[in-house]
């Protein structure tokens, strides 16, 4: 296979031939970005979502699954949301050959289907709060240049809807997922920042919308997923009401935090090399790769080291795959380091002999481990990897970021962007035009790179409101 295209300067095309090479997706198939999830793609988006069920679940919430249909008559309930969506929803019309006397949307989102049914749930103070979350595909008709994980329209989405009893239960629920979102980012080594996106770029429908963003190539980022405070927006308009204490009558203040395959996208890109894709442990479809290395001295000692070593590993729980095809070392040694699995054991006939086999990370540290001690090997090793995995990748993060003291800075950046902004739209459209990107807001907390903030805005030069903010080009 030739080379890849150079991650930094060329990351789309690298990218494409990352995904392509390595396996994870079907692209083939006849609808424009509703692509086919591959074996090995599948053990990937398996493994991240048990990591999302996991941290949510943590913070009480339950799961739930809601129909894909949705009615106009309740999806036109919440005139901002609808409009927010109005190029983007498919609409089925037929039912067989008989025209609907309702059109149904497949769901975008699922505001407009889950809080019809939340209006009936959610009675007295007693049922809050109301913590529920879906995977479910959602539908979203992409204009853009779609592309594997990152841009779709058949979209693997997780999302979690939330009932409060009033706007500081539903702040501190922001700052719940906010939280749970920085455990979910560490199981996958992947450094992020949050930022407060501006009204104009919010989620149609919010109070104000938090993204999780990180950056990809150059002067690019990427947003992985986001969190949402909503006060009454919606809880008006479907009669999401409940009675309190007193006897009174109190709209809930809700929230939403959603996270999707791009998520895959994400630790491909921020990890990935000129060798391939770099798995982090608790995605890899496969933590540990066993490869016999036979010869006619060696006889069938190496294949059974290996299938022992498998068989241990298998019931001490890791996730672990025995590479016998019938190929040379070096080639398999290259189809496990494109496909990014973490661990590569290798076992030839002096290992063998030795009850031992040699271990090479994917970012090709070596070692060794023994099979009288084999789990704890392993896992020391699989420990150290993803240590060092998210010490390159906070390395590579704190790079992508650079100070802009003047507009002429923003022009073709090869960098995202930190800056000051008086939070005016009108300085913020400029910053967009200059950086032939987007103003993506303000950071969340501690900004990327520790600074005295400015005297003046960066376009107007004016103090009040001042803030840092982050500008790039989203992807």
């Amino acid at each position: 296979m030739p080379a890849l295209p150079d991650k930094r300067t060329d990351f789309i095309e690298w990218y494409l031939a990352v995904v392509e090479a390595a396996g994870l997706s079907d692209k083939r198939y006849p609808v424009k970005g509703m692509n086919v999830w591959t074996p090995y793609g599948f053990r990937a988006r398996r493994n991240l979502d048990r990591v999302l069920i996991r941290e949510i679940e943590a913070t009480a919430s339950e799961a739930v699954e809601f129909p894909t249909l949705i009615p106009e008559t309740e999806f036109a309930k919440e005139k901002e949301h609808i409009k927010g969506f109005d190029d983007q929803v498919y609409w089925v019309t037929k039912g067989g050959s008989n025209d609907l006397d309702v059109r149904l949307v497949l769901r975008p989102t699922s505001e407009t289907a889950m809080y019809p049914i939340f209006a009936l749930w959610v009675r007295s103070h007693q049922d809050l709060p109301l913590n529920v979350y879906q995977i479910v595909n959602t539908f979203r008709y992409e204009t853009k240049t779609t592309r594997p994980f990152i841009r779709v329209r058949e979209i693997h989405f997780f999302e979690e809807h939330t009932c409060q009893v009033d706007e500081a239960a539903a702040t501190a629920r922001v700052q719940s997922n906010l939280t749970a979102f920085g455990r979910m980012a560490a199981a996958f080594a992947l450094p992020f920042v949050p930022i407060r996106r501006p009204d104009w770029d919010k989620f149609a429908g919010a109070y104000y919308s938090v993204a999780l963003d990180i950056p990809v190539g150059e002067s690019r980022t990427l947003q992985i997923g986001s969190v949402h405070h909503y006060r009454e927006n919606f809880s008006r308009p479907y009669a999401i009401q409940y009675e309190t204490p007193e006897g009174t009558t109190q709209f809930v203040h809700q929230t939403t935090f959603g996270l999707s395959e791009r998520l895959l996208g994400a630790v491909i890109a921020l990890h990935g090399d000129a060798k391939g894709v770099v798995f982090p442990r608790e995605i890899a479809p496969f933590e540990v790769v066993v490869i016999p290395i036979l010869s006619a001295s060696s006889g069938d000692a190496p294949a059974k080291a290996a299938a022992e070593i498998v068989a241990r590993l298998t019931r001490g729980g890791f996730r672990v795959h025995l590479d016998d095809r019938n190929d040379r070392p070096g080639a398999k040694y290259y189809y496990w380091e494109m496909r990014g699995a973490p661990l590569r054991l290798e076992v030839g006939g002096r290992e063998a002999a030795a009850r031992t086999a040699s271990s090479v990370d994917r970012l090709g540290t070596r070692g060794s481990v023994t099979l009288d001690t084999l789990e704890a090997d392993v896992e020391r090793a699989l420990a150290a990897f993803d240590g060092a995995l998210l010490a390159k990748a906070r390395v590579e993060f704190a790079a992508a970021f650079a100070l802009a003291g003047s507009m002429e800075d923003l022009r073709d950046s090869k960098y995202v962007r930190q800056l000051a902004w008086c939070g005016s739209e009108a300085c913020g459209h400029a910053i967009e035009q200059a950086i032939d990107g987007g103003l993506l807001g303000t950071p969340e907390g501690s900004p990327p790179l520790e600074a005295p903030l400015p005297a003046g805005c960066l376009v107007c030069g004016e103090s009040a409101g001042l803030r840092w903010a982050l500008a790039a080009r989203p992807l």
